[in-house]
């Protein structure tokens, strides 16, 4: 969830390539479109293209972390980049199939609806997964994973949510972090719809002017710090609720190999910025089991696509097995039972070394997009 993880770092969407550079963009930069983002603006150098893949090359040449957007219709998301620090540059690589007329924005700070613009797309374009049969297998295999985390993540929803309206806090304490491994491994897809992410994975910090502060998080904080409210009962069932209506969605969502590479980044971004400093599950300390599910499904997607990567890249798939081995190894040496140690019985130098084979890993996943485009 996007977050004050801005403030902390200073970060598929499930649909965004991180792939960073130093370079200040230009329009004809590999034909990527330059845009600029302050403060204060979100300069696009083109404002239109032909339906297709679509690269831009976002600058921040503001004071603030900012973001990147394209949207659809109904702030859909297309394509999201996290993460940009002053004086970075990051791709975002998208595939857009259809025309029509579509949003970019500039988020700074990470916050807000974001400095928006108009983006028209021109003409239809092939699909990628009606062009090539790999593809098309990667991502018919990867969502069937997905429906299938979205079926264990309702089931373990209702036990969670079930516990919380018993009142039974020793039970659905045991339960939070059980049912968010689920959520955590198909949280881009979750984020693409724009409105189910807020009401349940915001944190309270998060929460925008008029929003109540409502799902997992608002729990966790009844659980572990103030109690059990008279409302925790209807919070927990508005939380189901969303979660249903996540499933219901997600059988009908249309996935791009692009979508697939740069989930899997966009999940390692989660871990790198909200997990790794402990602000995810600031109440219970759980951040472990968001940390194990998060990189469980990023490898999911790159499982997906290995045969495409094995035939355009083998090293790269090399390189990939080996990194997430390094960080696999890392999250075994704080497994207790089925579970994690808690964060706060992690030492510093822990944490660094988590963070270091994270980062590790996040330079060859940044490279995948590219690959799956063809770049």
């Amino acid at each position: 969830m996007t977050s004050t993880r801005a403030v902390l770092t200073g970060t598929f969407a499930l649909f965004a390539l991180a792939a960073c550079g130093t370079a200040t963009p230009t329009e004809s930069s590999g034909g990527a479109i330059a845009v600029a983002a302050s403060d204060d603006k979100c300069e696009v150098a083109r404002t239109s293209h032909d339906a297709g893949t679509i690269t831009f090359e976002v600058t921040n040449k503001g004071s603030r972390v900012t973001e990147f957007y394209l949207y659809a219709d109904g702030d859909r998301i297309m394509g999201e980049v996290e993460n940009i620090t002053p004086g970075l540059t990051r791709r975002l690589i998208v595939e857009v199939s259809e025309s029509g007329k579509y949003q970019t924005a500039c988020k700074p700070g990470m916050q807000g609806k974001g400095i928006r613009g108009a983006f028209t797309v021109n003409g239809d374009a092939k699909k990628a997964t009606d062009t090539d049969e790999q593809l098309a297998e990667a991502t018919a295999g990867y969502k069937q994973y997905v429906n299938s985390q979205v079926v264990a993540l309702v089931d373990k929803t209702k036990e969670f949510t079930t516990a919380v309206k018993a009142g039974d806090v020793d039970k659905a304490k045991a339960l939070f972090p059980v049912a968010r491994i689920y959520w955590e491994r198909i949280e881009p897809v979750a984020e693409s719809f724009g409105d189910i992410d807020p009401k349940t994975d915001s944190r309270e910090d998060d929460v925008e002017p008029g929003q109540q502060f409502t799902g997992f998080h608002r729990l966790e904080k009844d659980l572990w710090v103030q109690g059990l409210q008279p409302d925790s009962g209807t919070i927990a069932d508005q939380l189901q609720s969303d979660i249903e209506d996540l499933a219901t969605r997600a059988k009908d969502v249309e996935l791009t190999p692009l979508q697939l590479a740069n989930g899997a980044k966009e999940l390692l971004d989660e871990v790198a910025t909200g997990k790794i400093t402990g602000e995810e599950d600031r109440y219970s300390h759980t951040d472990l089991w968001d940390f194990r599910s998060n990189v469980d499904g990023s490898q999911a997607a790159i499982n997906a696509l290995r045969p495409v990567i094995q035939k355009r890249d083998p090293k790269l798939l090399t390189t990939l097995d080996a990194k997430f081995a390094a960080v696999d190894t890392l999250l075994e040496k704080h497994r207790v039972g089925d579970g994690f140690k808690l964060y706060t019985d992690l030492t510093q130098d822990d944490i660094k070394e988590m963070s270091e084979a994270v980062d590790a890993l996040g330079e060859p996943i940044s490279q995948v997009a590219e690959v799956v485009a063809g770049k």
